[in-house]
């Protein structure tokens, strides 16, 4: 299972406001939550699944401002897949915490 760190950005809005946009991707996300879960931060989505599911889903994230009338977009992609052992974002966090608890 691998984890993306995903940014969307329409070059070209009316205005500065992206929420919107944004809105469109999470309900792309949402049509997808059998493939992969997500979670929306302030500044990005966070994606984890299965790396052919992430790159199909992460294809139809960067359509959605094409589909609403933009013409440039540009996308940011981190991904995180290690191999080694299962990881999730859940799982991750987890780890933070447990080395913050240690005392």
């Amino acid at each position: 299972m691998a984890i993306v760190d995903i940014t969307i950005i329409p070059i070209g809005t009316e205005t500065p406001s992206v929420s919107e946009y944004v809105a469109e991707i999470q309900k792309v996300l949402q049509q997808n939550k059998d493939k992969v879960n997500y979670q929306l931060t302030p500044m990005s989505t966070l994606i984890e699944g299965e790396l052919p599911d992430l790159f199909h889903v992460i294809q139809q994230l960067h359509e959605v401002p094409f589909s609403n009338g933009i013409q440039r977009v540009a996308t940011n992609i981190r991904i995180d897949d290690r191999r080694d052992k299962k990881s999730t974002m859940a799982g991750k966090l987890e780890a933070v915490e447990a080395q913050m608890n240690k005392e």
